[in-house]
């Protein structure tokens, strides 16, 4: 189970089905702000998770970085891992990003401009891809989602237009991609609810789950995903 934290100028922000432009500053009873390491240490008051997935929304849309918010959470939790989509699409910027050492790469397919970068990255342990869908549609170049052999090990299906919207995930889908690389490590995001869904994941040979707002509301429980 892998908590998400979306970020915008510098704050954690609530996303919603994808709908980036409406996105506001996160409001959560398990913090009293919505600065980065509040959320953090809100989220790991639920469970000692080991990952985080963060989606650095300005470097998505070509609007600045959140780097330092991304290296002040390094260096306030160093024992977690940070898995950060940043909107890269050039192998040299992936090369530099990775040596930063702030987190593993994730390459999100809407950024892409073909497949190449996913190809050149395959077996980099450090990048994930993230396959992004808005509704039935696959965003991103056809040569990504077309080539399986070129994915590398871990595989996020991002269902945007359930993200923040508890519909439950698109268990159809996974099943689908992960018949394409039964070998990959496929992890759902999008419309998580409560500890039954984690099951169902579970029981389809789905390897995990990006999980938001299921954890800010309380319908997932720290006893609960102790208990699963």
């Amino acid at each position: 189970i892998i908590p998400v934290l979306d970020l915008k100028d510098g704050v954690v922000v609530h996303a919603r089905m994808g709908q980036r432009d409406q996105y506001r500053p996160i409001e959560t009873p398990l913090a009293s702000s919505s600065q980065p390491a509040d959320v953090a240490r809100g989220l790991l008051s639920v469970h000692p998770f080991r990952t985080f997935y963060i989606a650095d929304l300005d470097a998505i849309e070509g609007k600045g970085t959140n780097n330092g918010a991304l290296a002040q959470l390094k260096n306030e939790f160093p024992s977690l891992t940070f898995w950060v989509d940043n909107g890269i699409a050039d192998f040299g910027q992936a090369q530099q990003w990775l040596g930063s050492d702030l987190g593993h790469l994730v390459l999100g397919s809407e950024t892409q401009n073909d497949g190449q970068l996913v190809r050149r990255c395959r077996d980099n342990d450090q990048v994930i891809l993230s396959l992004d869908y808005r509704g039935d549609a696959f965003v991103g170049p056809a040569a990504i989602i077309d080539a399986a052999d070129a994915w590398p090990k871990k595989i996020i299906v991002m269902t945007l237009a359930r993200v923040g919207s508890a519909a439950g995930p698109d268990l159809q889908r996974l099943a689908a991609i992960r018949s394409k690389a039964p070998e990959r490590q496929v992890y759902a995001a999008g419309g998580l609810r409560n500890a039954a869904d984690l099951a169902a994941l579970a029981a389809a040979g789905i390897a995990g789950a990006l999980v938001a707002t299921s954890l800010h509301n309380g319908t997932l429980t720290g006893a609960q995903i102790a208990r699963l």
